[in-house]
């Protein structure tokens, strides 16, 4: 019996699974996507001045998510700083959707029921 012990140490040995790999690390700034909307570019300031403060505001990293509702659709406005340099936040992507289903909503509709 004392024989057989090594061999049942290496028959339950290469029944282990094979270590996982970590994740590769995640950039701390998405890579810009494309705007849908005529909001691409601009600044806190400038999404202020056209939709009144933000209820709802929150920091993701270097990233800022502003976003508005009524009773038709919400609008979230992704901001990040320039790649290079020194500036003012500004807007790279946009997100329209209904509140509560949260299907699809047209980007430019719900920017005028959203407007001032």
């Amino acid at each position: 019996m004392r024989r057989l012990f090594p061999f049942a140490a290496l028959a339950v040995a290469a029944c282990a699974t094979a270590p996982q790999q970590a994740p590769a690390p995640q950039p701390s700034r998405p890579a810009p996507i494309e705007v849908r909307s005529n909001l691409s570019g601009l600044s806190e300031a400038d999404l202020l001045q056209r939709f009144g403060p933000a209820p709802f505001r929150v920091r993701e990293g270097t990233g800022l998510k502003l976003q508005w509702q009524n009773a038709t659709c919400v609008l979230d406005a992704y901001l990040y700083p320039p790649e290079r340099g020194t500036g003012a936040a500004s807007v790279l992507h946009v997100d329209t959707r209904r509140p509560g289903s949260g299907e699809a909503v047209a980007v430019e509709g719900c920017i005028a029921s959203l407007s001032r």
